[in-house]
């Protein structure tokens, strides 16, 4: 197929699905409360259709009062039955594809049921309109003239009681249409290997003599493969590699910490930087401008999305909103209702608007990934705004980092501790530490107050941890590649008193 009749087709497909994105432009909340009566109507006759009566259900907020806020282990039990072959549980279609997932705050097994809706209505869907965007964006863009490096979760899929489970991108891998393989690098044999360390090699090896124009995955493993090309070719960057690579689809994990590492290996001005925010459970939103680092809140891929503001979640006082009602700046718990069968599922995620009209979002992280030990409301979006702030002044590079409580004892006052992975450490640690916890003061104003007067809490205590630290902590549990990543900030101290320990190792 020539490259003008591939961007005809990507032009043809472009407008037609413009005018559907305009569409919940126009009118977002009825968009998604048509879609929400769309979800009741087709589970109607399910078990849970039937335990909540869906049938009688005519109005949000009736939905609301009717159908409990869920989590993994309230489908658990539903799941391990469906897996086992009942069928109509939670969903009228049978789920054959379930997306095995450990999380990062929980080491027991998860499995996301993949319906064949949400397959090609969201992600395979959200993956034609990411494509569409940057194509709108970037007329004079030749990815189509070379492959699309894609690095996926390094599991391969198992079957079991006629049900197949495994990563989410080796199911999406498993099942993309066949053009889609073609411009795809490295193979699909390759892309589903289990073995993260052997599959990197593979990797190395089928892709460096490939036109490569575009990347997607997780931005530290990618970094991680792309420094492992640049040791096996003896380059300075991967331009010399790959001279027409353009764009570098990324998500997962924010980007803030990497970018200046992908700069240094990337050096070209206009090089695109595209931001998506998928999940097990779903493809969420997508960056719909160069150089944004807003992402546009995608309405009609199946899902309904409800919002929990942050400051009354889990408390007695909690209340749950519909997308009409969210307001710019606060942060939210996102609750999920999807068209694979999960109701009001809190996904574990939280994220603030940056607009209302459109709707658009960015991450800021986890509702379990926070420390508020002491009333600080430490969320990974301040971490990760400070930690760029100081780098920046120190010259420094991060790898990676973790971070915990160090809880009050008799009169000495609680901090924080914080293990930190450096690629270019600063040259005076002390500077760091006291920079950074001026940042941090700047950036939450919760944290600045319980740090006056060393009140409530000390200065930070900053440990370097050793080369290769976090990877080996990642190789030990099982963890390399995909979507698994380093718990970034916890309100215990469960994984720092691990890794300080591999850290003395």
């Amino acid at each position: 197929m020539t490259i003008p009749l591939v961007n005809s087709i990507a032009s043809w497909f472009l407008k037609k699905r413009f005018h559907q994105i305009e569409l919940f432009l126009k009118y977002p909340n009825e968009v998604q409360e048509e879609l929400l009566f769309s979800l009741v109507e087709t589970a109607k006759d399910t078990q849970i259709g039937k335990a909540f009566d869906f049938k009688s259900i005519k109005s949000y907020k009736t939905f609301s009062e009717r159908v409990p806020i869920s989590s993994y282990e309230d489908y658990q039990d539903s799941i391990e039955r469906s897996r086992l072959g009942e069928k109509n549980i939670f969903w009228p279609d049978s789920i054959k594809w379930y997306a095995k997932s450990s999380g990062t705050t929980n080491s027991k097994s998860k499995f996301i049921p993949v319906s064949t809706a949400s397959l090609e209505d969201c992600h395979y869907a959200a993956a034609k309109d990411l494509l569409c965007m940057y194509l709108n964006n970037n007329e004079n863009s030749q990815l189509f003239t070379g492959k699309g490096l894609r690095l996926g979760g390094s599991k391969e899929l198992y079957k079991e009681n006629g049900t197949i489970f495994g990563d989410l991108s080796a199911i999406l891998i498993d099942n993309m249409p066949f053009w889609a393989e073609l411009s795809s690098t490295p193979s699909n044999k390759i892309s589903l290997m289990s073995d993260w360390e052997y599959k990197m090699k593979a990797i190395v090896e089928e892709t460096i003599n490939e036109n490569v124009t575009s990347l997607a995955g997780v931005p530290s493993w990618m970094l991680v493969l792309l420094n492992t090309i640049l040791e096996h070719t003896n380059k300075s960057n991967i331009l010399e590699i790959w001279p027409n690579l353009e764009v570098y689809f990324h998500g997962g994990v924010n980007f803030c910490p990497y970018i200046d590492q992908y700069k240094a290996i990337l050096p070209k001005q206009d090089f695109q930087y595209y931001e998506i925010y998928n999940a097990s459970e779903g493809f969420f939103a997508i960056q719909d401008a160069n150089h944004s680092n807003e992402l546009l809140l995608m309405l009609d891929y199946g899902i309904f999305y409800e919002f929990i503001p942050m400051d009354t979640y889990g408390t007695p006082q909690q209340k749950v909103i519909p997308l009409s009602e969210v307001e710019k700046d606060k942060n939210y718990a996102l609750l999920i209702t999807t068209n694979a069968g999960l109701w009001r599922y809190k996904i574990g995620d939280t994220i603030r608007f940056t607009s209302t009209n459109p709707y658009k979002i960015m991450i800021s992280g986890r509702t379990k990934h926070h420390i508020n030990v002491f009333g600080e409301e430490l969320i990974i979006e301040n971490a990760e705004i400070a930690l760029k702030k100081v780098c920046e002044k120190t010259a420094s590079e991060i790898v990676d980092y973790t971070a915990a409580p160090i809880f009050m004892k008799g009169k000495e006052k609680g901090a924080h501790e914080w293990l930190i992975e450096f690629k270019t450490p600063p040259k005076d640690i002390n500077q760091f530490n006291e920079l950074f916890d001026e940042a941090l003061k700047s950036v939450n104003s919760d944290y600045e107050a319980k740090r006056y007067n060393n009140m409530t809490l000390s200065s930070p205590k900053i440990n370097v941890a050793r080369e290769k630290l976090f990877y080996d902590w990642l190789k030990l549990n099982n963890k390399l590649g995909g979507q698994h990543k380093v718990p970034r900030l916890s309100n215990t101290r469960k994984y720092i008193n691990v890794l300080l320990n591999l850290n003395e190792n």
